[in-house]
């Protein structure tokens, strides 16, 4: 299901829904662009986001950003367990509702 090749029908997408697609286009990039947050912050924020959503589109879109944002292997690393830690600590918390008190 997941083939990068995907992305080039972004287009047909966009001609389908244009008002909508260039309103998302319009909030990804500002939302994504350097700002009071530096933009390889940002990106690294996006791998860890589509970390935990398991997006691969998203990780090799945002990894490629972050990377020329000058993002290391080791930031790549520690955001990546980052991610861990959220998606675990949100399976510990949810774990509260199984119990009787």
């Amino acid at each position: 299901m997941y083939d990068m090749n995907h992305l080039k029908k972004l287009g047909t997408l966009g001609k389908n829904a244009e008002q909508a697609m260039k309103a998302f286009q319009q909030l990804d990039q500002t939302a994504l662009a350097d700002g009071v947050i530096p933009k390889k912050y940002k990106e690294l924020i996006a791998i860890a986001v589509a970390l935990t959503t398991q997006c691969p589109y998203c990780l090799e879109i945002h990894k490629k950003h972050a990377i020329d944002a000058g993002a290391t292997q080791e930031e790549l690393s520690e955001v990546t367990f980052v991610a861990a830690a959220l998606r675990a600590g949100a399976a510990v918390v949810h774990g509260t509702h199984l119990m009787n008190n």
